[in-house]
């Protein structure tokens, strides 16, 4: 199983098993940080949406220019580089401008890496392998999230509330990370036209009306169950309302990335071979019995069990998506075709999330899942009726 990885793809994915260590070393921990040095609820909300839409949209922008360009390799190296140094940055001034400048870098550093990595990653597979290799990526990268919480729980269970130098300890494995990138060397490619063509921010727009009519269609679903799939916080927030204390909430999401890490390569090899809009399918129905699960459980043992399931449904969504992606657009277009679907699903998330709340609010826990899970039924029978180009 593991002939179908190359040396290209293992190196990618090393790079990012040690990027999501540093990350998720300080994920749990950022806010708690903020609210120490002053930062509302609403303001850290707001810095985190700030942060993501900056990420989503300079992941469309810069997957365009690595396609117009014909370079992949200086886009993935500065994009590690930034990220790893933004994260002791955090630690040196506590002014809300600061703060909001370095998570904004960090974000997009991720835009400026995203699409040229998965290109990269797309040329190193083939139509029949695709599943793969994204899933053996993505799988090392959860790894590390879920090394990244553990290492920081250690470390906070010896040195309580010494938030600042954990954030020093996370240039570590970041520094790791810019070394791996090393190891990586441009192929020339004969697809790739490199040209002079000025890019704008939002260039990568256009791409729409120039793709495939089947990239179209699939990412209407996509973004549609996007629209109804709010941030993991939501579950976190239930689990804590059912009574768990917070280290059984943040060990049932170390849980969650060891299951999605452990499975995300059989499942995408498994895509291989069925198909990966069926398996993709099987995600969706996974998720909606998480969601009705979620809407009606108030036992810990039951949560595990839905963690678990959760787990299954990433490992058989989040690199099949791509490798899907990638399958359906040109191979000169696949940083951009990538980079888009990025783009609007990040802002489809931000919106999510804010009506996921506003949900929660007024009408319920148990009205917000019902509804997620159910629309991830409504995605799944569109998914079905939509017809596929035969390769």
């Amino acid at each position: 199983m593991f002939k179908k990885i190359s040396k290209v793809v293992w190196i990618l994915s090393v790079i990012s098993l040690f990027t999501d260590i540093a990350s998720e070393m300080l994920y749990p921990v950022m806010p708690i940080y903020l609210k120490s040095i002053g930062f509302s609820i609403v303001v850290i909300g707001i810095l985190e949406g700030v942060a993501e839409a900056v990420a989503g949209l300079s992941k469309g922008y810069f997957g365009k220019l690595s396609d117009v360009s014909g370079k992949r390799l200086p886009f993935v190296q500065i994009g590690y580089v930034i990220s790893a140094i933004s994260k002791p940055m955090t630690a040196f001034f506590i002014q809300p401008a600061w703060i909001f400048f370095v998570r904004t870098t960090d974000r997009l550093a991720k835009g400026i890496r995203t699409g040229a990595r998965d290109a990269i990653l797309s040329d190193e597979s083939t139509s029949k392998t695709k599943g793969a290799v994204f899933g053996f990526h993505r799988a090392m990268d959860t790894t590390g999230a879920a090394i990244g919480p553990s290492l920081a729980l250690l470390y906070l269970y010896y040195h309580p509330k010494e938030y600042i130098t954990l954030f020093y300890i996370a240039f570590i494995p970041g520094i790791i990370a810019i070394a791996a990138t090393l190891l990586l060397k441009e192929k020339k490619k004969t697809n790739l036209s490199p040209t002079l063509q000025k890019v704008s921010f939002f260039s990568f727009l256009n791409y729409w009306k120039q793709s495939p009519e089947e990239y179209r269609k699939l990412l209407i679903g996509l973004l549609f169950f996007t629209l109804f799939n709010s941030s993991d916080v939501f579950l976190l927030l239930k689990a804590k309302d059912a009574g768990l204390n917070d280290t059984h909430v943040i060990g049932i999401y170390i849980f969650y990335n060891m299951v999605y890490a452990l499975f995300a390569f059989p499942v995408g090899s498994l895509a291989d071979r069925i198909g990966l809009k069926r398996m993709f399918m099987i995600g969706l129905a996974l998720f909606s019995i998480v969601y009705f699960g979620f809407s009606i459980n108030t036992n810990l043992y039951i949560f595990l069990g839905l963690f678990f399931i959760y787990g299954l449904y990433a490992s058989a969504t989040e690199g099949i998506s791509k490798a899907w992606i990638s399958n359906i657009s040109d191979k000169k277009d696949t940083a951009t075709a990538i980079g888009t679907f990025s783009a609007f699903q990040s802002i489809c998330t931000m919106i999510a999330s804010s009506f996921a709340g506003i949900i929660w609010y007024t009408l319920g826990a148990k009205t917000l899942f019902i509804l997620s899970g159910t629309m991830a039924l409504v995605v799944i029978v569109y998914l079905w009726r939509m017809k596929e180009k035969p390769e």
